[in-house]
């Protein structure tokens, strides 16, 4: 698939006694999704200045990519783990951007 990539952002709360939950449920989804077509990697930020804030970014290889995995039978089952960690504070739990401009440049 082509297109510019993705970076997918998912917005996520956890109180201090449940941080471990939340990180044990990142670990099991990511284990999940290894291999996924389109997937390039993800990663489990926790916020400097909000305490208990979390985000998940994970990068695909196109939107199309992404959208054919968010529109399949796994997605819900896959992802059920951090659902209940989701934080819809700013309206959206979720973002999409797409990379439009990246340093050092990709070289061909």
């Amino acid at each position: 698939m082509t297109g510019p990539r993705v970076r997918v952002l998912v917005y996520a709360a956890a109180p201090d006694d449940s941080k471990d939950a939340l990180t044990d449920a990142y670990h099991h989804i990511s284990r999940e999704l290894s291999g996924t077509p389109g997937l390039l990697g993800n990663e489990l930020l926790c916020s400097l200045t909000e305490p208990g804030g979390f985000l998940v970014m994970s990068e695909w290889d196109s939107l199309d990519s992404f959208r054919t995995w968010e529109e399949g039978t796994r997605h819900r089952q896959t992802t059920a783990p951090l659902r209940s960690f989701q934080d819809g504070s700013r309206g959206r739990s979720f973002a999409l951007y797409t990379v439009s401009a990246a340093y050092p440049e990709e070289r061909s």
